[in-house]
């Protein structure tokens, strides 16, 4: 789990749409009124929480609003998912394509998908059979993010087009992987502020499918939800560690290049995409939590209560990797996790980092099925995930801790215009 920043929320487009009745409140209709007096109310026997909620002090009535109207677009430069904030729900699902379906059969099944991402992401019902699930929802933050696999384009007669950054990934000693739970022609990551509104559009994109693809795997996993802490800050993983201290930030003149397939980079049909590696990383957490917190932070590098370097400073603070205690030990140790995942210590390897926790119960023995579904994005793996890797796999002290169970890389091509749908260019170019 390579020590990067998480990205930071885009400004979000907010849905005010007005009900057939009269205002209640200038600027506010009944609709809003009602879908919101729940998030209202909580501020009001509460004191203190869900910072954000409250109305300013202002002689002026404050327009109301909540998790719901948040909303991101479908179309634009780069597919939603990548560089939006952490949702608090996820799904992440891969589909093959049925015996008999082909290039055209998935020509459909994008178009199908597209514009069903396009609907619910603007808070509208499906155009046929919607499940009424999110019914009473707004967007809430919804995105839904497309992908191909490595075996998608021998299925459908494109092999010619298929990205040489897609090469499957070397194998690392660290690996105990589930050929059954990797890989897959089609990828979808769905992701929301409620988990209504996120199962709703997971129910949605399965219905959607019908006799083109059947599902591979599917995984589910979760987030701080927003608001629920007083300021912004990193998310913590289930370790309780700050986890995405380092993460590219779009603010960075190089976040493109490294992040995203240049306009005229091949294949043309890629540009303005990026690459998909998707783990499911299991945490032992029952050894993991009988380390003190001195030992967890020498295994991490970094302070557990706020995620500063233990060489000092706040959390962004850089590391200062000679530095040493009084015995002449390094502060940071040399198989900190922190210490090995860093670009400089990679060759300037990079990548975007944005996954979700996730806990698929309690075995029989007591251990919990819990880590991280990590999903990192990257204008090339070969130049962001498997260097950091290769890295991690020689001597992590991370290493013992996690178990890396299940992989799978993925094309995920640039936004959609209006009017089109996500992969058109390279299934009709």
């Amino acid at each position: 789990m390579p020590d990067q920043f998480l990205p930071k929320a885009r400004t979000s487009e907010v849905t005010t749409g007005e009900s057939e009745a009269a205002p209640v409140h200038e600027g506010i209709s009944r609709r809003r009124l009602l879908g919101t007096a729940g998030a209202t109310g909580l501020v009001l026997g509460t004191t203190g929480a869900a910072v954000g909620y409250a109305a300013a002090p202002s002689e002026a009535a404050a327009p109301l609003t909540s998790l719901g109207t948040d909303r991101a677009m479908f179309h634009g430069k780069h597919q939603p998912g990548i560089t939006d904030g952490l949702q608090a729900r996820g799904h992440v699902v891969a589909f093959d394509l049925s015996a008999g379906a082909g290039r055209k059969e998935a020509a459909a099944l994008l178009r199908r998908w597209s514009e069903t991402a396009r609907r619910l992401m603007a808070g509208e019902p499906s155009a046929h059979g919607d499940t009424d699930v999110a019914r009473d929802a707004g967007p809430s933050s919804l995105t839904i993010t497309f992908g191909f696999g490595h075996s998608f384009f021998a299925r459908t007669g494109l092999e010619k087009q298929r990205p040489t950054a897609l090469d499957p990934l070397p194998e690392f000693s660290s690996d105990h992987l589930d050929k059954n739970r990797s890989n897959g022609d089609l990828w979808v990551q769905i992701g929301a502020n409620d988990a209504l509104v996120a199962f709703h559009a997971l129910r949605a994109i399965q219905k959607d499918a019908g006799r083109a693809a059947g599902v591979r795997w599917q995984m589910n996993g979760f987030n701080r939800s927003p608001g629920a802490t007083s300021h912004p800050m990193t998310a913590r993983n289930l370790m309780g560690q700050i986890d995405g201290t380092r993460n590219p930030k779009p603010s960075e003149t190089d976040f493109d290049q490294r992040i995203f397939v240049p306009e005229k980079g091949e294949p043309a049909w890629m540009a303005n995409g990026s690459y998909a590696v998707v783990r499911r990383i299991r945490m032992l957490l029952d050894d993991w939590e009988k380390l003190s917190v001195k030992a967890q932070e020498d295994v991490i590098g970094r302070r557990k209560s706020d995620g500063a370097a233990l060489s000092g400073g706040t959390e962004t603070t850089a590391m200062d990797l000679e530095k040493t205690d009084a015995k002449g030990n390094l502060v940071v140790p040399i198989n900190a996790h922190a210490r090995i995942t860093r670009p400089d210590q990679n060759g300037g390897a990079a990548m975007l980092r944005r996954p979700f926790s996730f806990h698929d119960g309690i075995g029989t023995d007591g251990v919990p099925d819990a880590g991280l579904l990590f999903i990192c994005w990257q204008a090339d793996p070969l130049r962001g995930f498997v260097p950091v890797q290769r890295k991690l796999d020689r001597g992590d002290a991370l290493s013992q801790f996690i178990r890396h169970e299940s992989s799978g890389l993925f094309a995920v091509p640039g936004g959609a215009a209006e009017g089109e749908y996500v992969g058109q260019k390279l299934l009709e170019g």
